[in-house]
């Protein structure tokens, strides 16, 4: 892989409660485990972070697409879930994750064109593949 950028954070205090940073600033966040794991809930967990970065960045792959493809994309969005349990079969722990994709101005079989090729060209999605389940649904689509 060619790099063309790397994100530098730092997570201190007691890892899951603690606090995170980016090393130039523009993210500085109060970690806390959620009230469904036993902690307080008083600052945002990796599994939301994830769900964020994953979200932006499909979304931007399906921008990236779309402008190719010269679809309509207004008012098109994604909203992913991260998924945290323990694993059935192995010590430990696992994520999956779940895409909801709006793409209101475009017929199912276009948009279904279109989140493939995004998927194809995520990055988020790319780490992921083989390593957790994702489960993409389109939640709106054109009649």
């Amino acid at each position: 892989m060619k790099t063309l950028y790397t994100a530098e954070a730092l997570a201190s205090g007691e890892g899951r409660d603690g606090n995170a940073r980016s090393k130039d600033g523009k993210l500085d966040v109060a970690l806390a485990s959620p009230v469904e794991l036993g902690g307080n809930g008083q600052g945002t967990n990796p599994e939301q972070l994830f769900a964020a970065g994953y979200a932006a960045c499909f979304h931007s792959a399906l921008r990236l697409v779309g402008r190719k493809a010269r679809a309509d994309l207004t008012d098109s969005a994604v909203a992913a879930k991260i998924h945290f349990g323990a694993l059935e079969d192995a010590e430990g722990y696992g994520l999956a994750a779940e895409l909801e994709i709006a793409l209101p101005a475009l017929d199912r079989q276009a948009a279904e064109a279109l989140v493939a090729k995004a998927h194809r060209i995520c990055p988020y999605s790319n780490a992921t593949r083989g390593n957790i389940d994702v489960d993409i649904k389109l939640v709106e689509v054109a009649a």
